[in-house]
């Protein structure tokens, strides 16, 4: 019950946000599952299609769902390198690199789909630029953002979408890239 009513608040303060307001991703530090430190904006997102989920590593409700969605997201894409997965901690606190590492493992996580964590206050700025922060993490709803940074064109998708659902998103996305380059 508890998660319903989270997930209501979520999305009554999505429907407050003004549509034609651009999300403002910040270039906060992070540490991929690897260790390697980027810059979330510059260094993940800008001028890329992504898909961004919201999970944690001890979760043991809709995080591995995600993981799995994302893992079919990922096979489904194939080796496609015009899109890029993250999956971004809501749990800085414990979840260090190598957390995220086995989390990935353990979900099916490939090359070219990175988990980040980082400092609670970039992380939290983070989650707040995104429409996502909750101060619980057991609250936390089912959540995808996708977009392409280069067009500024973000939309949130139902976490529990079906990859298929997930994947023509992003191919959307790409191919609006490549009509606008002609």
């Amino acid at each position: 019950m508890r998660i319903h009513v989270a997930l209501a608040l979520f999305l009554c303060s999505l429907a407050a946000r003004a549509a034609d307001e651009p999300l403002r991703i910040p270039d906060v530090p992070v540490v991929d599952q690897a260790g390697r430190s980027h810059s979330f904006y510059s260094g993940l997102v800008k001028d890329r299609v992504v898909a961004v989920n919201f999970v944690f590593t001890s979760c043991t409700t809709i995080c591995p769902v995600m993981g799995a969605t994302f893992a079919q997201v990922q096979k489904l894409l194939g080796s496609r390198d015009d899109v890029s997965l993250i999956s971004i901690t809501i749990d800085p606190r414990n979840d260090t690199p190598a957390r995220l590492a086995a989390w990935g493992k353990k979900v099916g996580a490939k090359p070219g789909w990175t988990l980040v964590t980082g400092a609670p206050g970039d992380i939290d700025a983070l989650l707040k630029a995104m429409g996502v922060f909750t101060p619980d993490k057991n609250d936390h709803g089912p959540i995808v953002v996708v977009g392409d940074d280069r067009t500024a064109t973000w939309q949130r998708i139902n976490g529990f979408a079906t990859p298929a659902t997930i994947v023509a998103e992003l191919r959307k996305f790409t191919a609006a890239r490549g009509k606008s380059a002609r």
